[in-house]
């Protein structure tokens, strides 16, 4: 059975009150259900694999990840409402040092000035060098090394000096 054939079957089912339609033919099985809802379809084919057309399936998005302070939290904790983020200008994947065996760029505590260099970001086989725009002590990282990135994203928490 080919892809016209199985399309004409889909069009049949959708203009017609018929719940299920099961067709072998060549050791090749194709069932085609109707749902309550008339505008979701379910394909399912054995043996033979063969090309089926299905709608792209809906993309989620997450929610913004807030951070809630209680009680319990320790003592020492930085407040945030005076650090400024070093946010991600692309999306690639954050690096710590421009190699393995190479240190890294900044570590907690470490004091940045405006140019220096705090991560790399590989975007499409490229090495992009961020820089700090900013003075201050590094307080956080906020990145796992040799994670994927978004645009946007923050990558440190600095205590402007």
């Amino acid at each position: 059975m080919d892809i016209k054939q199985i399309q004409e079957l889909v069009k049949l089912i959708n203009k017609t009150s018929i719940g299920e339609i099961t067709i072998e033919e060549d050791g090749t099985k194709i069932t085609i259900k109707q749902k309550k809802d008339p505008s979701q379809k379910i394909y399912t084919q054995s043996a033979a694999p063969q090309y089926m057309p299905t709608a792209p399936s809906p993309v989620a998005v997450a929610a913004p990840v807030q951070t809630l302070v209680t009680p319990a939290a320790p003592v020492d904790a930085p407040k945030v409402d005076n650090f400024i983020t070093i946010k991600s200008p692309m999306i690639g994947t954050f690096y710590r040092s421009s190699s393995p065996d190479k240190p890294l760029f900044v570590n907690v505590a470490d004091e940045v000035t405006p140019g220096k260099v705090v991560c790399i970001i590989e975007a499409m086989k490229l090495f992009n060098e961020i820089e700090s725009e900013i003075s201050g002590k590094i307080v956080k990282i906020l990145v796992d090394d040799a994670s994927p990135v978004e645009y946007d994203q923050p990558l440190f928490l600095v205590e402007p000096s």
